[in-house]
């Protein structure tokens, strides 16, 4: 399988590369966030809130949310390795079957 590629223009590589990095700058922002926040959740279950540790909870809950929060801006986001294979393995087989039934 042979892939041809089309080389992008500087403004095209500007606006992916501003996308990219708007992306991971979202994703540490939120991690940051998370720390913060949680770290004041477990503060308030471990000296003001009652004796459980009622704050694994949230702490599972918002991580699993914040994993695949990262998992779509490194794996699959714009410009990510994964998704642009995967979008050029699509793009082939449309044309296959366009050649296929245009009779070429």
């Amino acid at each position: 399988m042979t892939t041809t590629h089309t080389p992008m223009t500087p403004e095209e590589l500007d606006r992916l590369a501003r996308k990219r990095a708007g992306a991971k700058l979202g994703w540490y922002f939120h991690a940051g966030v998370y720390v913060v926040v949680n770290l004041f959740i477990f503060a308030m279950s471990e000296y003001g809130f009652g004796t459980r540790a009622w704050s694994v909870k949230p702490l599972l809950g918002w991580g699993l949310g914040l994993a695949l929060h990262g998992a779509s801006v490194w794996l699959l986001g714009a410009g990510g390795n994964l998704r642009e294979r995967m979008v050029q393995a699509e793009r082939e087989h449309l044309q296959r079957e366009q050649d296929r039934r245009n009779g070429s």
